[in-house]
This record gives structure tokens, sequence and C-alpha cells, in this order.
């Protein structure tokens, strides 16, 4: 279930910090009670972002299939990604 918190609670930037990192999700902030700001960790903005890359790829790599254009191979595409990610 999502941590939704008013504003207020900005003021202990300490226990927002941990909450955000116990529960590695985001913490969704009211203001007059709608939504506000939606406050996480640097990790699980990352891993957000990660997902959303991966997420494009596949459906980039769905219209190719669909429009029949030429794929590259699955071992060299994780090749590329193990060298972009520092991984060997």
């Amino acid at each position: 279930m999502p941590e939704i918190r008013p504003i207020k609670d900005l003021r202990n930037t300490t226990d927002i910090s941990e909450l955000c990192h116990q529960t590695k999700e985001p913490v969704f902030i009211t203001k007059d009670g709608y939504g506000d700001l939606v406050v996480m960790s640097m990790e699980t903005y990352e891993s957000s972002l990660g997902e959303l890359e991966l997420y494009q790829k596949l459906a980039e790599a769905e219209a190719q299939i669909k429009n029949g254009e030429e794929l590259l191979e699955g071992e060299e595409v994780f090749k590329n990604l193990k060298k972009k990610h520092g991984r060997k």
C-alpha cells in the first residue's frame, strides 16, 4: 500500500528519508488534501528509470518486428548491455 503523507511531514527529512529507503517505494506528499509531490530514494528512482528504459526498448523491438525491420542477435545485444553497464 502506498505511503501518503501530508506536506508538513517534510519538516522531518530524516524520517522521510528512512521511510523511502525502508519501503523502497515512492512516498506521496499531499498539500491541502490533494496530491502534490512524490519523494523516493535514489535507488528507487534509478530502478524505476531502468524499468522504463526496458519497457521502451521492448516496445521499440515489437514495432521493429511488426514493421519487418532487421533485428539484432540476442548475444550481441546482451554483450553491448553488459559493456554499457560495466559488467563483464
